[in-house]
């Protein structure tokens, strides 16, 4: 099909969406300033973080680099990358290493928001027969893939351009494994939670969309910033639409029908998100010019707003509470128990998991110290140890945790789609109390170091801080898993009941509306007052049934009325100084050479694993590569290197074809830790000092620096697949996807 005549239909489609959406934004602009400058005016108690946080994110590591071969679908070939994942968790590829140390611009940059890593080819084809349905390839035909290793890695968009890679071994799968979840879980984050006005009016305009649409519950797509969420969600009404309209259209085999339809929509992707951030960009724009205005007449008029928000409620809760009191008694009451039962063993594990490895590693320290001894050393490893939380490899076994969490039958009734929402958001709560406990921990040792005396001294102030601060950790944990709890419970029930109430109430909701001064009806809307009243008529039990199971300590949870008050107010103040930099105070080093540690600063280190690994040379391929049927006497494109002879054959096979090429192989080392099992958390809340929480900072992109002379493509946030050019101002057929060996640049940015 004519991917031109495409053109005007997406267009179309795509400008009807965002024109509804942008205006339950304006809607819902005003009413989360409004909440904004009453919460800045009103304050909000409840308890304080223990744990300092990281105000300057790291932001001079890379979390991992290394080779791995990327399927190039051009030339239906699988080449040598060297793939770098910086601080920002977006993926980097370049021609070799070689090209990297060089600072030459990459071949693709990748944001992995919306993806899924996949670790078999079976699950891949899976998906894609799925996607375009009726269209299989049939039994004994060839199919859409092949991997020629045991090790595949997949990573797989419901409607953007899918990337394929491979590895030799299962320890470099199961590696790189870990480091695309972590990238596709920070990527997914993408909604900065800095913004109090920007992310919950754009947050809860998506779900009144949906909502209008008779879509309630969980989405599974509220991934990246807010022009990749907002693009999937015309993604998610366009498709449909273009799959009756072309799937019948496509032609050739099963597999060439499929690989066609990825490409048609990925570059129906493309149009869409370029016109989705135009659009929203001025929507945006436009919201801001008025702000000043609607904040001073927040500021003025607050007490009147809040009176005529309050009356509203009044009336709508008269009309609505019975129903919802009726419906919550029958029909979630009887589950939240089961459903806390169900979110708390798994995320409760996954927290204690986090204890577990941060008390290792510095278990480890100590005792490495005592072997090793000097204060050199102990920069060496507090380097190491700053970036624990960034470790996707030792942080995997907290993550996976999460796994566990199955809601069962409850996902039916409670129309949940998918857990993943969930198991997200709490290993992202991991992460942030891993980080906040090492960095605890770094700046109260970095206090004692000038006061201590010998080795022996060290040992102990770091045993000593080490205690202090897992006290600090249970309590933090308590509080955030407690929050988790109640947030989860309110984002299965509340569209439930939503949607339960709907034919009885929402009909009715109009006639409140003159209830609301015109001067006001910017900050007060109907449909947000009657939620609000939903929310209440089920809060009670939420908070009820999480207080009981901290009540009875389960899962080592605080009561509510255990606060710890200011027993060292002084702590607060000490993450209010410079970031550290322990090589540069301690290590003693040059300017230049602690230039160089910086840049080779890498958090994962390169596995070591000789046993049927193969070189990834400089313009290594894998063959066989043509995922088209193979002739008879020829060896499946299929087959790994499984046996140790065929390891060898394809070794002396790369040897000749790179014979006079200069290898460009990684240091491979790995360090392995052992240590005893940490200390139970105390039952008892031990007194410490309250600090202030403080929203986490998403580290920011940070492009290669380019060499003089030369121009480098900055990275930006689009999530797109590879860079396509569309030429010229009007609208003509995007070209198929794909790395091309010819290109130049940057094609995919981020």
């Amino acid at each position: 099909p004519c991917l031109t005549c495409l053109c005007s239909p997406v267009a179309e489609k795509t400008g009807k969406v965002l024109g509804e959406f942008c205006r339950c934004y304006r809607e819902q602009y005003g009413v989360a300033l409004f909440n904004s400058v009453r919460y800045e005016i009103e304050g909000n108690g409840g308890p304080q973080a223990q744990l300092l946080h990281r105000k300057v994110p790291l932001e001079d590591h890379v979390i991992y680099s290394g080779n791995l071969f990327q399927y190039i679908e051009e030339n239906k070939k699988w080449r040598n990358r060297f793939c770098v994942v910086p601080h920002n968790y977006g993926l980097v590829l370049y021609e070799n290493k070689l090209a990297y140390e060089r600072e030459l611009p990459p071949r693709v940059l990748v944001n992995s928001a919306g993806y899924k890593v996949l670790t078999s080819v079976d699950q891949y084809l899976e998906l894609v027969n799925s996607s375009l349905p009726g269209v299989t390839p049939k039994s004994g035909h060839s199919p859409i893939l092949k991997c020629p290793t045991d090790f595949p890695l997949i990573l797989w968009h419901p409607y953007a351009r899918h990337y394929y890679f491979c590895v030799m071994t299962g320890k470099e799968q199961e590696k790189w494994g870990a480091v695309l979840q972590d990238c596709v879980r920070h990527c997914n984050n993408g909604i900065s939670e800095d913004s109090k006005v920007e992310a919950p009016a754009f947050t809860d305009a998506i779900r009144m969309y949906r909502q209008s649409k008779e879509q309630y519950g969980t989405w599974d797509m509220l991934c990246g910033n807010e022009t990749q969420v907002l693009s999937n969600l015309v993604m998610e009404e366009l498709l449909p639409e273009l799959r009756n309209t072309i799937g019948p259209r496509l032609k050739g085999k099963a597999q060439e029908r499929q690989r066609t339809w990825i490409q048609i929509s990925d570059a129906v992707y493309r149009m869409v998100y370029e016109q989705t951030k135009a659009q929203y960009d001025a929507t945006m724009a436009k919201c801001e010019q008025e702000r000043p205005q609607m904040e001073s007449i927040i500021r003025t008029d607050m007490d009147q707003i809040i009176t005529s928000k309050e009356h509203l409620a009044s009336k709508i809760r008269a009309f609505v509470l019975p129903k919802a009191e009726v419906c919550v008694r029958n029909h979630v009451q009887p589950y939240i128990s089961s459903i806390l039962e169900a979110l708390m063993t798994p995320t409760s594990q996954g927290f204690a998991e986090v204890r577990e490895v941060f008390f290792k590693e510095v278990t480890d320290m100590n005792m490495n110290i005592v072997n090793e001894g000097g204060l050199e050393k102990l920069v060496e490893y507090m380097e190491k140890l700053s970036h624990l939380a960034f470790h996707p490899v030792k942080m995997q076994s907290c993550y996976e945790k999460m796994d566990q969490l199955k809601l069962e039958g409850l996902q039916q009734r409670f129309d949940v789609s998918s857990t993943s929402v969930f198991k997200q958001r709490a290993q992202i709560h991991m992460r942030q109390q891993m980080d906040d406990a090492v960095y605890t921990f770094e700046t109260l040792l970095h206090q004692e170091l000038g006061k201590l005396q010998g080795k022996d001294d060290l040992c102990k102030s770091i045993q000593r801080i080490l205690e202090r601060v897992l006290k600090k950790y249970d309590y933090d944990s308590s509080t955030v898993r407690k929050k988790f709890f109640r947030e989860a419970l309110l984002q299965i029930s509340i569209p439930f009941l939503l949607k339960k109430l709907a034919p009885t109430c929402k009909g009715e909701l109009a006639k409140f509306q003159e209830l609301i001064f015109e001067d006001f009806a910017s900050f007060i809307l109907v449909e947000n007052t009657y939620e609000e009243v939903v929310l209440q008529s089920v809060m009670k039990d939420i908070m009820q049934a999480v207080k009981e199971a901290a009540v009875q300590r389960k899962h080592n949870l605080y009561r509510d009325s255990m606060v710890m008050h200011n027993s060292d107010p002084n702590l607060h103040l000490l993450g209010e100084g410079i970031p550290l930099e322990w090589g540069e105070e301690y290590g003693g080093q040059p300017e230049q050479d602690a230039e160089k540690r910086r840049r080779a600063r890498q958090v994962v280190s390169v596995i070591q694993d000789d046993e049927g690994a193969l070189p990834y040379e400089v313009g290594t391929e894998l063959q066989p590569s043509s995922p088209e049927p193979p002739e008879v006497e020829e060896p499946s494109p299929g087959a790994s290197p499984s046996s140790r002879g065929q390891v060898e054959e394809i070794r002396e096979a790369l040897a000749e074809e790179n014979l006079g090429k200069d290898a460009d192989v990684p240091p491979r080392a790995s360090v392995q830790h052992t240590a005893p099992a940490s200390p139970k958390p105390s039952a008892d809340v031990p007194s410490e000092p309250e600090v202030p929480p403080a929203t986490p900072a998403s580290p920011r992109a940070k492009p290669p620096s380019p060499s003089p002379g030369m121009t480098c493509q900055q990275p930006s946030d689009k999530e797109t697949g590879e860079e396509v050019a569309l030429g010229g101002s009007g609208c003509s057929s995007p070209q198929p996807t794909g790395t091309t060996e010819s290109s130049e640049g940057v094609q995919t940015e981020f």
